[in-house]
């Protein structure tokens, strides 16, 4: 019984410094375990990527972005985020994975990306996606985007959208110069959600002092 809690010591303390030993040189290096077997190391690896490596590597970044494990692919969605528009389709097949983690990353990706063909997943995400936190990455993206296409979407989630979504969607309007974005944004500052509300008459006292 003793040697074999003893070998288990062993086994375990020997575990542990091939963890450190791949840690270190993981920070040395991430791009050598893109592909490693284990799923903590691929996510690590990924997140390290800079934006040049993840060029560099994108075939591989892309290929994780259907990895089994599903921080990896969101991880690897995310990343592909400073792909330029050559990132796009790799994320287009992330739009509908089963995890929100997933589609929260495509929805940052793409607002990161800032091309206007992602717009209509952006909208229907925003509107009706399962996770919250899903629908306000994809408002975010839809502001950071700034295509005039993107202005009737979010009117629509300010006057209907979940509390959350609504003030989120104010946020993101401000950046277009459009002539119904005002009214929609003081129509907002009399929200019985107080922090509808809150965020909209930030954005109107704002307008007011600059003016």
């Amino acid at each position: 019984m003793y040697r074999c809690r003893s070998g288990n010591r062993d086994a375990d303390r020997a575990h542990t410094l091939s963890n450190r030993r791949d840690l270190v040189a993981l920070t040395k290096d991430p791009s050598a375990f893109l592909t490693h077997p284990d799923p903590a190391l691929r996510r690590m690896a990924v997140t390290a990527l800079d934006a040049q490596s993840a060029n560099v590597h994108f075939i591989t970044v892309s290929q994780l972005a259907a990895d089994p494990s599903e921080p990896v692919r969101a991880a690897a969605a995310e990343k592909l985020g400073l792909c330029g528009s050559r990132g796009l389709k790799a994320l287009a097949t992330c739009e509908s994975d089963a995890a929100a983690t997933v589609r929260e990353a495509t929805a940052t990706a793409y607002g990161e990306i800032g091309d206007a063909s992602a717009l209509g997943w952006l909208a229907d995400a925003a509107s009706s996606d399962g996770d919250r936190q899903v629908r306000e990455a994809a408002v975010a993206a839809i502001g950071a985007i700034g295509h005039p296409d993107g202005i009737d979407p979010l009117l629509a989630l300010i006057a209907d959208g979940p509390p959350q979504v609504r003030r989120r969607a104010i946020a993101a309007i401000t950046v277009f110069d459009d002539p119904r974005v005002e009214p929609a944004i003081r129509r907002a500052a009399l929200d019985r959600n107080p922090g509808v509300k809150e965020a909209a008459e930030m954005i109107v006292g704002r307008q007011i002092r600059e003016a």
